[in-house]
């Protein structure tokens, strides 16, 4: 189904903004000194579990009835999607907004290993080389001799990829669980993810941060966090909805570029708001990235066309009946930025992409 260019861009203009936003009031919330990232986490996935069965409630949207063996099937999802929105808060933590994509500029060339690795699907020679520039790009900015360059927040940036990564391989064993519904592939993985964050915090000795941010800190501090999780919490919402319309509207190469335009504008936005330091290195880093993953995405829907042009009267019976998968990415919430919904690998963001 074609749609119009000015359906097109209102849906690229709607995931750009939503993406931002939810990581730019994200970072703000991260600097306060008492703010506890995993109880953060939990307050954002719960408001959007309620903003959900509110959608229920008011007939928007048809959440099932929660069963114990569903839950079981998806614990694996569920585990990594906790990890996956951990590592990418404790990233964003220490890491300038500026600098956030570089450091899980990753995702893609992982999400091609671990599909080789583990669903034995052979990247063509054009694929690979993608990768070695998205690798190439990561490293310009990385290295032990970049004096700004903070180590803890590259490592839960590899450990965002690899996780972002595995979503891929994990999300086509958790779909037939529900039956192929996002819908409640979304309220289960944010429900019992939220439920998961609780006994996390407490684990990690969050609690002592969690009464000083209630009780001790200064009471801005308090309000920066519960206007920062309730703006995150409902943006949060929004780019389930604003991923799905992505997918659904755009191409995958149109995809790509609205991904990779949010990559520049956070980083104008990250020197605008947070003062940050972008330096040459820094900005090469970027722009190698971004090439990278264009030019991954455009090579991927080249090899894939042939195979759809092949079974074109197949591809006319599936589009009748349509099965909406999704990708719940830990860039785009994933940076705690999203759920994304996806359909084909190839739209798995540079980020994944929360």
């Amino acid at each position: 189904m074609e749609h119009t260019r000015s359906a097109v861009t209102a849906v690229v203009i709607f995931y750009l903004t939503a993406a931002i936003i939810m990581v730019l009031v994200n970072k703000a919330v991260l600097n306060v000194e008492n703010t506890p990232p995993l109880f953060f986490l939990f307050v954002q996935l719960a408001i959007a579990v309620i903003l959900l069965l509110a959608s229920h409630l008011f007939r928007l949207v048809r959440l099932p009835k929660i069963e114990r063996n569903v839950a079981r099937g998806l614990w694996k999802l569920i585990m990594i999607n906790v990890a996956g929105l951990s590592f990418n808060n404790y990233c964003l933590k220490y890491i300038d907004a500026s600098f956030y994509q570089v450091a899980r500029g990753l995702v893609l060339p992982i999400t091609v290993a671990i599909s080789y690795i583990f669903l034995r699907t052979r990247p063509s020679p054009w694929i690979l080389g993608a990768c070695v520039i998205i690798c190439l790009g990561f490293f310009i900015s990385v290295h032990p001799g970049e004096a700004d360059l903070n180590a803890t927040g590259i490592v839960f940036g590899l450990l965002s990829s690899l996780t972002t990564a595995a979503h891929a391989v994990i999300i086509k064993t958790s779909l037939p669980v529900v039956g192929g519904s996002t819908i409640d592939l979304a309220y289960y993985v944010n429900l019992f993810s939220s439920i998961l964050f609780i006994p996390l915090s407490i684990l990690v000795g969050e609690i002592p941060t969690i009464y000083a941010l209630f009780f001790e800190t200064d009471s801005n501090d308090m309000i920066t966090f519960a206007i920062g999780a309730l703006i995150t919490g409902v943006v949060g919402f929004l780019i389930c909805i604003a991923g799905f319309l992505s997918i659904k509207v755009t191409s995958p190469i149109t995809h790509m570029v609205s991904s990779a335009v949010r990559s520049a504008l956070m980083a104008i936005l990250g020197v605008v708001f947070f003062h940050d330091n972008l330096t040459t290195e820094k900005i090469i880093s970027i722009i190698v990235i971004v090439i990278g993953s264009v030019f991954y995405t455009w090579i991927k829907d080249k090899e894939n066309k042939p195979a759809m042009t092949y079974n074109n009267e197949e591809y006319e019976q599936v589009e009748q009946q349509p099965l909406e998968t999704i990708h719940i990415d830990s860039d785009t919430r994933r940076n705690s930025e999203d759920i994304l919904f996806e359909a084909p690998p190839e739209y798995s963001e540079q980020d994944a992409h929360r």
